[in-house]
């Protein structure tokens, strides 16, 4: 077995990082970060290792995911994610979409509403209630960011961007207008759930022509990553809630500490680092000390959409590195 756990949210801050992990103890995260062979990795590193340049094509890939077949996913896609804002003191902030929970009633009852407005672009379909796509039939030229990205993020006024920007500007503004008045919407109000409050366009593109398959399976509910994996040509399950020995090159992405890492939840972002150690480091180091894992990769992230990434590797040979002395979780750092 030769595994990479790939960790959004596991590289803090320079900023906060010391405060927030000075007193915790995780005797294996500290042997890898002693032990280990540190890397330059780069920050479009989830793209590259399947051999395609940033940004991804994620409503494309997204519906090779949920249908399985490259035929459903023909010409060029948008992700038209339904969103809600959060407005505070401090500004506005995009929330989770997965807390919206639509039904896929509501999903359907949404798009039909809002379907006209785009019909010179294209046609908007789900492929799940909280995943919209909208299938192009003309080109467009937009620069947007990324969804996940934006998560918890001040809203950009001057997104989406690019020659096409300010026109998709008015659209999204006035699917606001039909998505406030619509009883979907004052149903979910009345009832304190979140609303739909407006349209985030991202992850535009068709799908690559190849994509290599550096991996074997992956362990994921990321719908672009199945997708990427269901392009490539091989299996990607859902993920364990701990390590397991497996065969082949696995990759693992494992993505509690994102959540916490966007929102500046330390407590709880500590929580989901000491499980993180507890559930898939320490299982992965004794697996690599029985021979029952060649070796072990570690690629921590941002999960602000900031670029800094950082890689670790640890093979058996490493682990008799006595001299190299484990190292506190300060060492962690985006700017080492």
């Amino acid at each position: 077995m030769q595994l990479t756990l790939y960790v959004p949210g596991l590289l803090l801050p320079d900023a906060i990082r010391s405060d927030t992990v000075f007193d915790l103890i995780a005797p294996s995260f500290s042997l890898l970060l002693g032990r280990g062979r540190r890397q330059a990795i780069p920050s479009d590193w989830l793209p590259s290792t399947f051999g395609l340049a940033s940004p991804l094509p994620a409503a494309a890939l997204r519906k090779v995911g949920v249908t399985g077949g490259n035929d459903t996913a023909h010409g060029t896609w948008l992700c038209l994610d339904p969103v809600h804002f959060q407005v505070a003191r401090e500004g506005i902030t995009l929330d989770d979409p997965a807390a919206l929970a639509l039904s896929e009633a509501e999903a359907s009852a949404l798009i039909d509403a809002i379907q006209t407005l785009f019909a010179d672009w294209g046609t908007i379909t789900s492929s799940t209630p909280e995943c919209w796509e909208l299938q192009l039939t003309r080109p467009l030229a937009l620069e947007t960011q990324a969804l996940p990205d934006a998560i918890g993020q001040s809203l950009d006024p001057g997104l989406p961007g690019g020659a096409d920007g300010r026109t998709w500007r008015r659209l999204i503004a006035e699917a606001q207008t039909v998505l406030h008045a619509h009883p979907i919407n004052r149903q979910r109000e009345a009832h304190g759930k979140p609303t739909v409050s407006s349209l985030w366009p991202w992850g535009l593109g068709a799908l690559p022509d190849s994509i290599q398959a550096n991996f074997t399976v992956a362990w994921s509910t990321d719908p672009v990553v199945v997708g990427l994996c269901a392009h490539a040509g091989f299996p990607c399950l859902s993920p364990p809630e701990r390590f397991q020995p497996a065969s082949g090159r696995v990759l693992a992405i494992v993505d509690t500490l994102a959540a916490p890492a966007k929102a500046r939840d330390v407590l709880t972002w500590r929580e989901a680092l000491l499980a993180f150690e507890q559930n898939w480091l320490a299982p992965a180091l004794a697996a690599l000390k029985k021979r029952r894992c060649r070796e072990l990769r570690l690629i921590a992230t941002r999960a602000d959409g900031n670029p800094a990434a950082c890689g670790f590797t640890l093979n058996r040979s490493d682990l008799w590195r006595f001299w190299r002395r484990p190292q506190p979780l300060t060492a962690l750092a985006e700017s080492a």
